[in-house]
């Protein structure tokens, strides 16, 4: 029965791809970030779901070609080019396993590649607002099904996502979780129901709730990081505030000793195996990008043959267990340059975003967006120092959502200026040039 669901909903994804590219990029993120096809147990489950949807996205936009915006051009994407090109360097020259390589490339390359393509189709706010509704129900449905579980288990038990998916173990999901949370809020923001308002407030107590349930350690700190940028960012900040300061302590104080007593194991990281052998494993990944400087070995460093010739402890060879240090012995000091690059670069056209929109009323949605996007980012960048996920397609899409975001303000302060220019006066609400955009 769900293999025939699937098929149905795919289909008609399909119909309206034909109809307007949009659909296909919401398809892709639902696919990729959802996996729903893992949800079936028969033919559906191994499908390529993914591959034919990107097959009907560049049919869409070839049909479509008229009506796509221009490929932009600003630092990002510069730098987004940049690393989609060097992750292809380290694998051909210096891999310690070259057969393994291609298929973790494939990965990674897809997912970048999908996000400068979308960047030609998102060019509206219904178009950002859809993106963001869709990544809120794929992770959300993961987030709201842990909550509820964590507390009717007491959360005596661990919280998982999809098999074969970026968030299939405890700590990814739990971290994608805690990055959905500040889209629950834009859309919150947003709401005009009251029904709406209170639907998304408890959808994210109960992710805060499966975060907290996955008994991950950089969760945790990812949660304690966010919360506060969320508080700085956000308006509304009293009524958040009581929600940060009575729920969050009360989900901590409900989980059992079990918790608490991994969680204190971040003050004695030096006597926990798990600690020590992320740790060797990063001295591993600082010699191999010394020794092979500007490049790295390659996407399969994680392995004996690299542990052998590189690692304090050669005996436990592991993945890098955070990103950045994942980046720098898969790809270089260069490729570590470029990975950061990006999300430093995103951050700050966030910033000129809120700051060109502080004074406008109707255009409050983008500031609240932009700002929520940076919350999204600080989730990614904290949680993200003790995980695997550099290639996780998640906080791309909150990079596509501010170049989008950037465009349309860009467009929306040009056309004012022009309308001001055109009056032969100088309108209360036009400001110096908005040097966003394209």
């Amino acid at each position: 029965m769900r293999d025939l669901i699937m098929l149905a909903l795919f289909s008609l994804l399909i119909w309206k791809t034909m109809k307007e590219p949009i659909w296909g990029v919401l398809g892709w993120v639902w696919m990729g970030v959802m996996n729903p096809h893992r949800l079936a147990y028969g033919w559906a489950h191994d499908a390529p779901w993914s591959m034919v949807i990107a097959l009907a996205l560049f049919a869409s936009i070839v049909i479509h070609r008229d009506k796509l915006t221009r490929f932009p051009v600003n630092g990002v994407t510069i730098l987004l080019l940049l690393w989609i090109a060097w992750i292809g360097v380290s694998p051909m020259i210096h891999s310690f396993y070259p057969d393994r390589e291609f298929a973790a490339w494939s990965r990674a390359f897809k997912v970048l590649l999908m996000v400068l393509v979308s960047m030609l189709v998102v060019q509206r706010r219904r178009d950002l607002e859809a993106l963001a509704l869709v990544l809120v129900i794929s992770i959300g449905y993961y987030g709201i099904k842990g909550g509820l579980f964590t507390i009717m288990t007491g959360g005596a038990a661990r919280v998982w996502g999809p098999e074969g998916s970026f968030i299939e173990d405890n700590n990814s999901l739990a971290l994608a979780t805690i990055m959905t949370v500040p889209l629950i809020r834009y859309l919150q923001l947003q709401a005009t129901k009251k029904w709406q308002r209170h639907a998304a407030l408890g959808a994210m107590l109960l992710c805060m709730a499966s975060a907290v349930g996955s008994q991950s350690r950089g969760a945790f700190l990812a949660i304690c990081a966010m919360s506060f940028f969320m508080w700085l960012k956000s308006r509304n900040k009293l009524p958040l505030a009581l929600v940060v300061l009575v729920a969050l302590p009360l989900i901590f104080v409900f989980m059992p000793e079990s918790w608490t007593d991994r969680m204190e194991t971040i003050k004695t990281y030096d006597q926990d195996g798990s600690a020590m052998g992320r740790i060797n494993a990063w001295h591993t990944a600082w010699r191999l990008a010394v020794d092979l400087f500007p490049l790295g070995g390659g996407f399969t460093v994680a392995g004996p043959a690299a542990f052998a010739k590189y690692a304090p402890d050669p005996t436990i060879p592991l993945t890098a267990h955070s990103i950045y240090f994942q980046a720098l012995g898969e790809h270089g000091f260069f490729g570590l340059f470029l990975f950061v690059g990006i999300f430093w670069l995103t951050w700050r056209r966030a910033t000129l975003v809120m700051r060109a929109t502080r004074n406008l009323p109707e255009l409050q949605w983008a500031r609240d967006l932009a700002a929520m996007c940076q919350v999204g980012l600080i989730g990614y960048a904290t949680g993200g120092a003790f995980l695997s996920l550099v290639y996780f397609d998640m906080p791309y899409y909150l990079v596509l959502m501010v170049v989008a975001l950037d465009r349309i303000v860009a467009r929306e302060m040009d056309t004012r200026t022009r309308a001001a220019l055109a009056a032969g006066t100088r309108h209360a609400d036009v400001h110096s040039p908005y040097w966003g955009g394209a």
